[in-house]
């Protein structure tokens, strides 16, 4: 089986910091292992099986050098016009034998149904939602306008296209006042929080702060999704895929804790700020609230269609539930909220990395 992480996008030494909690747990009896890493430049190159490279240590952060890495040639396809032709080298015999493949690309270029759609030509099982499910998941936009299809509630939200914002500036902003006062300026595809600001929009600032950041989430995406703050506990359900017909199978909630100078759960409070974080599994919620939680992010996952795993991320308000988002390929280092969510249902990790594996081999490839 093929690993493969890196990427093109923001979130590359997350997906390498995901790879190495992967190839650290994954089981070496029952799976041999190819690693793949994607530069940022777009190379695909074979990796040393080595999780050490790949972690976050605290003090820097991890990438994939092209120059340092054998290149993995595609058997089709084209680079900037040029036909790719796969010479008889070692990194293709390797992957001769892949027979199942470990998407764990975060953000654009990979979780996103570009890297499903190759998998999908090639003919190759792989782990996690398929195109449509990935895209739409990416998508902040398009994710909450199918929930809302389907009766899944979310909160009021602006969207902000490269062209209107270009075009129309104020009536760009227009639509944002009609939101509440406090607003969260996200990137509509980008995850790992960037790009992500928390804005107070006062009279006495007029529309700077929130311009600068639109700016900033511009810089991540030129589309952008402005949402109104939500008023209530910030809490996760981990979900997996059901066997053959089976309905989806879900965690009791878990909920993200954030003190510290964080105004909320940003890139820093994730992934650097573990002395004012933390994750509460479970949380503590009512029953009755907790079982509804799960109802609602088995409704979303079936709602974009979503295969094998996601995050469902909710908001527990005084007056119900919201879905904030749906992470088709969630953060999935050992400590990462998903993991921990199923290891308090008894699933540890080497064994939750097996069980994706396996609905993989037993999903069709192609419409299903």
């Amino acid at each position: 089986m093929a690993i493969i992480f890196g990427g093109r996008s923001s979130e590359h030494a997350i997906s390498c910091a995901t790879a190495a909690g992967v190839l650290t747990a994954i089981d070496r009896d029952r799976f041999d292992v190819v690693p793949i890493g994607i530069a940022r430049d777009g190379s695909w190159l074979l990796l040393p099986d080595d999780p050490a490279p790949l972690r976050l240590d605290g003090t820097r952060l991890p990438e994939i050098v092209a120059a340092e890495h054998p290149a993995v040639v595609l058997p089709f396809g084209a680079e900037r016009g040029r036909v790719i032709v796969a010479p008889a080298t070692e990194a293709a015999r390797v992957l001769e034998g892949v027979d199942v493949v470990l998407p764990l690309l975060h953000g654009p270029f990979g979780e996103d149904g570009t890297l499903q759609g190759l998998l999908e030509l090639t003919d190759l099982p792989y782990v996690g939602s398929g195109v449509l499910a990935s895209a739409a998941g990416m998508d902040k936009h398009v994710m909450k306008v199918l929930l809302a299809g389907a009766g899944v509630p979310v909160g009021p939200y602006t969207v902000i296209p490269r062209t209107s914002w270009e075009r129309d500036r104020a009536a760009a902003l227009d639509a944002v006042a009609a939101l509440s006062d406090v607003v969260f300026v996200k990137p509509a595809r980008a995850g790992s929080s960037m790009g992500i600001t928390r804005v107070v929009r006062s009279a006495d600032d007029g529309d700077a702060a929130l311009v600068a950041a639109i700016e900033e989430a511009r810089r991540h995406d030129p589309k952008v999704i402005v949402e109104s703050a939500i008023d209530g506990r910030e809490i996760e359900v981990a979900v997996l895929g059901g066997r053959g017909l089976d309905a989806p199978r879900t965690t009791a909630p878990g909920e993200i804790v954030v003190g510290g100078d964080h105004a909320f759960y940003d890139f820093e409070a994730k992934y650097t700020g573990t002395d004012t974080t933390s994750l509460e599994v479970p949380a503590s919620l009512a029953t009755h609230v907790a079982d509804a939680a799960r109802e609602m992010a088995a409704q979303a996952f079936e709602a974009l269609g979503c295969e094998g795993l996601a995050r469902v991320d909710l908001f527990a308000t005084g007056t119900g539930l919201v879905v904030n988002e749906v992470n088709t390929m969630p953060g999935f280092t050992p400590f990462s909220m998903f993991p921990s969510l199923w290891a308090n249902e008894g699933l540890a990790y080497p064994e939750l990395i097996t069980e994706l594996i396996e609905l993989a081999l037993e999903r069709p490839t192609g419409l299903r």
